[in-house]
């Protein structure tokens, strides 16, 4: 094993001071709380300033608190390892509840990327695995996601790409898709028929972070023997509360 850099370690120390503060702490705090040299508190706090790891406190001279980098590195944190595991965890509680195969996907250029996937346990269910990646357009975690993007954003996510058809009940035509997520974000909920798979109809909901920022989708996926109009309620609704559950464990404390 390497070893540890003092200094390196004396600045993550200032750092882990604000997990026990609820506000701002000044030079003195901070030499008081880790009994360093005031010369070398000012010389971290320096550096943490310069590099945006803290901030100080406009209307409180000398003093100062979390910087916007920390708040970056947190949600790419909960984006990159907590979303992938807590997705499992919540995938497997909406599919005990409905036995039907549950994803969790995430965006990335103008595909989805499944990150968590529990099966149903019946005969007939739909078949994929995580890590699988599919046309954002096609699916309905993917169209959640898209309709969740700023207008500039899709229009770059979009520009220049042709809708490639699953099947033939996939959309190819640009407007056709954004007629669909005008729709999708007045209604808070996605549903795909049969637009990735011939046998499949799906319907996702919104995961958001502690930002309020749209993440991930949860869909719900049943086999077409098992879908009815009745049944795209009850999994709208069931997917809507996985989602607001994935979100809450996300740090997200919006309204369900």
């Amino acid at each position: 094993m390497g070893r540890l850099v003092p200094a390196v370690t004396r600045a993550m120390d200032v750092l882990e001071l604000f997990l026990e503060s609820e506000g701002s702490l000044s030079a003195p705090d901070v030499t008081r709380r880790l009994g360093l040299p005031r010369t070398t508190v000012h010389e971290l706090l320096t550096t943490l300033s310069a590099r945006s790891y803290l901030a100080p406190v406009p209307e409180q001279p000398g003093r100062y608190r979390l910087g916007v980098r920390t708040y970056q590195l947190g949600s790419r944190y909960a984006e990159q390892l907590d979303l992938a595991a807590e997705g499992q965890q919540v995938a497997r509680e909406v599919a005990e509840t409905c036995d039907e195969t549950v994803h969790v996907a995430i965006l990335e250029d103008a595909d989805v990327i499944y990150i968590a996937k529990v099966d149903s346990t019946h005969a007939v269910r739909m078949v994929s695995a995580a890590g699988r990646r599919l046309p954002a357009h096609c699916t309905s975690v993917g169209k959640m996601l898209l309709a969740a993007l700023p207008e500039a954003e899709l229009d770059a996510r979009l520009s220049g790409r042709e809708l490639a058809a699953m099947t033939p009940a996939s959309i190819t035509d640009p407007a056709a898709l954004r007629t669909a997520l005008d729709g999708i974000r007045a209604r808070g909920v996605a549903v795909e028929h049969q637009e990735s798979n011939p046998d499949v109809s799906c319907v996702a909901a919104p995961v958001r972070d502690g930002a309020g920022r749209v993440v991930a989708a949860l869909s719900v996926s049943v086999p077409m023997v098992r879908w009815s109009e009745r049944r795209e309620v009850e999994l709208a609704e069931l997917a809507q509360k996985g989602a607001a559950d994935l979100s809450e464990r996300l740090g997200h404390r919006g309204m369900r």
